[in-house]
């Protein structure tokens, strides 16, 4: 029956609520609004691209073994990515939705690579899943099951397309499950899980102090400038370079002397280093950094010892015939210039660090003896020196997640440690109470004290046997068989190629 009510016509303008909601609330309007697009971008786009008709691009990100991994709606790829971006939508904002998209596509990827690769492999060796327990454990799924059983009646509100489909992808699942039981059976984590249990039994406690290197004083600076005055003179130079020929070269020294053309003109014309559009100019530099540029300390001397305004002969460099003027006289070190003393600096970290760290392993010496003499925390007294406690570990070289972790310690001059095998040892070889030997680390060199050793309880050893044997190792499994197969000759990744053709609107 039709309503005998009228209709309220509204006069309001198109977008008069839209408007009107926005100057209610512009945040939650605006923040709405980006939600909407994030999720239509996460969601829509590929049918956007028409795929959902079986229209659009050919979305094949890769082949393995010559079998593509193709973006079909319905297949293995498009339900992970669906998946994937439901999981991660409230992850999801204005500022990192394109690189989300990213990852959900490329995560997305790497599955149906790895699904793709197991079955092919499974196919080459022969294998497929029979029919008989195929059937069986599509009567197994939990959508056709009524009062505990099987009913015929909801598995044929199906039509045949999709019974064919879902049985298709239950033989798909019975040969992956198969594969990864093939897989684990070659591991036999009994005797090697006691051994991984074991490895935590003995776990110590330490002490440490810290000698930062870059602590270098002032003064070794000075005494390593007036030791090599030679590599810090200050020289100002030009230069023009030809690849062709030593000919040619003469060639334009020639020209220039004769006053036929100028030396930045020339050096415009016809130099082929990196500072011709400068004219020549090289600028001021040290003599250690002419090395580059003039490998030959023959040649680099002949250049640094040219007088204001003359030329060089010709000679060979790196980038071929080269000759140069002197701006100005050669300028010997200046131990009272500030600036000079930084690039002292600079080239001593750069080229001389081994000096720096003997003079912090000679203070670490130092401090050891007499940690010897009169303890640790006697030999702190008075003294500017970071210490630091951690502990109990044990040796967990590469930080392995079974073990207690240096990571875990929250100390970060020994966040790095973890695969340095000099570390390790001196740590447990150094005897409970006494200083070790010094220990280079990253920036700083180190003074282990042991102040403790412990045995681990029996109930923490089996339950790291327990997680090895049980988790661990079935992880670990997988994540190497997932690095095989997606860096396997037989892969062909073109994730990169289509992603941003299709969906950064780039070619590449």
């Amino acid at each position: 029956m039709a309503s005998k009510e009228k209709k309220t016509v509204s006069n309001e303008k198109p977008g008069a609520e839209l408007l009107r909601r926005f100057k209610a609330n512009p945040f939650i309007f605006i923040g709405s609004f980006v939600i909407l697009i994030i999720v239509v971008i996460a969601f829509v786009m590929p049918s956007s691209l028409g795929m959902s008709q079986g229209k659009g691009p050919d979305l094949t990100f890769g082949y393995y073994d010559k079998v593509p991994i193709t973006y079909v709606p319905g297949n293995y790829f498009a339900q992970y990515y669906e998946m994937v971006a439901r999981y991660r939508q409230n992850n999801m904002n204005s500022e990192n939705y394109s690189y989300m998209g990213y990852q959900i596509w490329r995560e997305a990827y790497e599955a149906a690579a790895i699904h793709t690769a197991i079955l092919q492999e499974m196919k080459n060796s022969g294998y497929t899943a029979p029919s008989k327990i195929v059937d069986r454990d599509v009567a197994k799924l939990p959508q056709f099951q009524e009062n505990g059983r099987f009913s015929p009646a909801l598995y044929n509100q199906l039509d045949s397309n999709r019974q064919l489909t879902l049985w298709r992808q239950v033989q798909d699942d019975i040969s992956k499950d198969r594969f990864r039981s093939d897989m684990g059976g070659i591991l036999k984590p009994t005797a090697e899980g006691e051994f991984i249990g074991n490895m935590a039994s003995v776990q110590r406690s330490f002490d440490m102090v810290i000698f930062p290197v870059d602590n270098y004083p002032d003064e070794e600076y000075v005494i390593y400038a007036q030791d090599n005055p030679d590599l810090f003179r200050s020289v100002h130079l030009s230069v023009i370079t030809v690849s062709s020929s030593e000919k040619e070269a003469r060639k334009i020294l020639r020209l220039i002397n004769e006053g036929e053309i100028t030396f930045e003109d020339a050096a415009r014309a016809h130099s082929s280093d990196s500072y011709a559009d400068r004219g020549g100019d090289m600028g001021n530099k040290l003599a250690h950094e002419l090395a580059m540029d003039i490998p030959d300390e023959a040649v680099r001397e002949l250049a640094i010892g040219l007088g204001r305004d003359e030329y060089s002969d010709v000679l060979k460099t790196a980038s071929g015939w080269s000759f140069f003027r002197a701006e100005d006289f050669a300028q010997e070190f200046d131990i009272d210039d500030p600036a000079a003393l930084d690039r002292v600096r600079s080239y001593v970290r750069n080229f001389e660090r081994g000096r720096m760290e003997d003079w912090a392993i000679a203070l670490a010496d130092d401090f050891a003896v007499l940690i010897n003499e009169v303890g640790f925390e006697q030999a702190l007294e008075g003294q500017d020196i970071q210490s630091r406690s951690f502990g109990p570990v044990p040796v967990n070289y590469g930080n392995i997640d079974l073990f207690t972790t240096l990571t875990s310690q929250s100390v970060s001059e020994i966040s790095g440690s973890a695969s340095n095998e000099n570390f390790w040892r001196t740590a447990f070889s150094t005897p409970v109470g006494a200083p070790s030997q010094p220990v280079v680390q990253g920036s700083n060199v180190l003074v282990l004290v042991p102040s403790e050793e412990i045995t681990a309880e029996e109930s923490d050893i089996e339950g790291i046997t327990s997680t090895y044997s049980s988790y661990w190792l079935s992880y670990m499994n997988e994540q190497s068989m997932q690095q095989y197969f997606i860096n396997s000759p037989k892969m062909e990744d073109k994730f990169f190629d289509v992603y941003f053709r299709y969906f950064m609107n780039q070619e590449y």
